[in-house]
């Protein structure tokens, strides 16, 4: 999500729940507030858990309406769906129509280009929360968990985050990635880790057809990568790959993937703990698959080293190597043997996992790397905030589909419209439409509303037509903002 890949596409937005009514109670659902004014959200972040928040207010049917203002910061919004999704899963990327179709709902906008924070030209929480009468933060966890080891610092070793946000052309993200070795180790035993692999292993005529910028479709057709070499620290029994993303690297044409089948070796505890998840079987199944499967020359190749615990990045002024230590799981306990090996590469990803950042004017639990709250209420000192809510990976750390960020809405809705109905929300007392609108054009922010994007996607369809491709991404913000504006004027 941020960036952690997600395997399920079962996202429709639209139809009725599926496990009961409409979130809150029915006098929050049919009016609780007679005559009162249509209640003001302002929603933080465009992605699944944004929209997700937003589509299960419209559901609530509020008798005296709705107003929802959706924020985002890059000009073009569905957030992981474009920035964090794997070019080549097409079928998840899909899911951004329907978010959209959200957006495009009466009493709904989409104000991008619009950063939330203290810095120059972004919105303060404090002056979200005066104009609005809920503020609902869904900023995900994209920054990337440290990997404390000597070594982790020298250039040639970054995080999974910058490679994704680098092959989906993410505005923020880094403009190049060094590819002229011809080794890379991917730390990290997760669908991440397989996503960095795959993307970067597999021919560069496979993505064509997908949304990569021009410049990263360059960068790929001239790699020198021939190996790369993907270290988990647990046994088969306890990595997190998915049976359909270890089937995907075996799938790919012209990259033989390499697996000793003595890693998928289990004593008697962790072979009955296999045999009793149905998940772990199928994982272990497509492991031993890949293992029994005969090299063919292919000139790329995909190691999985299971067992193998990174100890020390190596190098003096860049990446020269990595060097891990073998591993065993005693009495659930994972422990070193003191058998080290060095392997010869010449960059490093860690995708050791993913946290949340601070946002100013929020409370932030650092050490969990998420908003504290309960039941989507954010809590200062165990105290909820009036008006301030959570949802998605900020509200409960980066794990869990993207169904799981659906089912958190249903929760943090239905705590706003409690709070509603019980007359807890700050109420702002006038509420001007435009006031925010007055704010940030006094800034100079350019927003970018639905129909900007509307011109921004209509531009990159173009350029990838122009390349024989579907889409070709516009990854400089200006640019994209530029692309977004009405002929003559600014984005609208």
């Amino acid at each position: 999500m941020a960036l952690g890949e997600e395997r399920e596409v079962d996202v429709d937005v639209t139809s009725a729940p599926s496990d009961g009514a409409p979130p809150g109670d029915g006098a929050a659902r049919h009016g609780a507030r007679a005559g009162a004014r249509p209640l003001a959200v302002a929603v933080v972040g465009s992605g699944p858990a944004g929209v997700y928040v937003v589509d299960q207010l419209l559901r609530a049917e509020l008798a005296d309406g709705l107003r929802v203002d959706v924020l985002e910061r890059v000009p073009a919004p569905t957030g992981l769906v474009r920035y964090g999704v794997s070019p080549d899963h097409p079928d998840i990327k899909s899911i951004a129509t329907t978010l959209l179709g959200v957006l495009d709902r009466d009493g709904v906008r989409l104000l991008g280009n619009v950063r939330v924070g203290d810095g120059p030209r972004e919105v303060p929480v404090a002056t979200l929360r005066a104009h609005y009468d809920a503020v609902v933060v869904a900023t995900g966890c994209s920054t990337d968990a440290p990997l404390a080891i000597p070594g982790a610092d020298l250039p040639g070793c970054v995080g999974a985050s910058e490679v994704v946000a680098w092959y989906s052309g993410h505005p923020g993200g880094a403009r190049t990635l060094d590819l002229s070795g011809r080794a890379m180790a991917v730390i990290g035993a997760g669908n991440v880790a397989l996503d960095v692999a795959r993307v970067l292993a597999r021919p560069v005529g496979d993505l064509h057809g997908t949304d990569v910028p021009h410049a990263v479709f360059e960068v790929l057709g001239s790699s020198a990568l021939t190996d790369v070499h993907v270290f988990g620290r647990r046994g088969a029994d306890e990595v997190r790959f998915t049976a359909h993303e270890l089937g995907e690297i075996g799938a790919l044409d012209g990259v033989d993937v390499v697996l000793d089948p003595r890693e998928l070796e289990l004593d008697d505890e962790a072979a009955a703990a296999v045999s009793s998840d149905r998940g772990r079987r199928q994982v272990l199944e497509a492991l031993r698959h890949l293992a029994g499967r005969e090299p063919t020359g292919a000139p790329r190749r995909i190691h999985l080293h299971l067992n193998a615990a990174p100890v020390a990045v190596l190098g003096d002024d860049r990446v020269e190597g990595l060097r891990t230590e073998r591993t065993r799981t005693v009495d659930g306990a994972l422990t070193g043997t003191g058998e080290t090996t060095d392997w010869a590469v010449q960059s490093v990803v860690r995708a050791v996992g993913y946290t949340g950042a601070a946002l100013p004017g929020v409370p932030f639990d650092a050490g969990r790397g998420v908003v504290p709250n309960d039941a989507g209420r954010v809590l200062d000192g165990g105290s909820p905030v009036p008006g301030l809510y959570v949802n998605g990976w900020i509200k409960r750390g980066p794990s869990g589909l993207i169904g799981a960020s659906r089912r958190d809405a249903r929760e943090t809705v239905r705590s706003l419209l409690e709070d509603a109905a019980a007359g807890t929300l700050p109420r702002v007392e006038v509420l001007d439409p435009d006031g925010l609108d007055a704010l940030l054009a006094a800034e100079g922010v350019e927003v970018v509303d639905l129909t900007g994007w509307g011109r921004l996607d209509a531009h990159e369809a173009g350029a990838g037509a122009a390349h024989g491709r579907g889409r070709v991404k516009v990854v400089d913000h200006d640019a994209m903002v530029d692309a977004a504006r009405a002929p003559g004027g600014a984005p609208s």
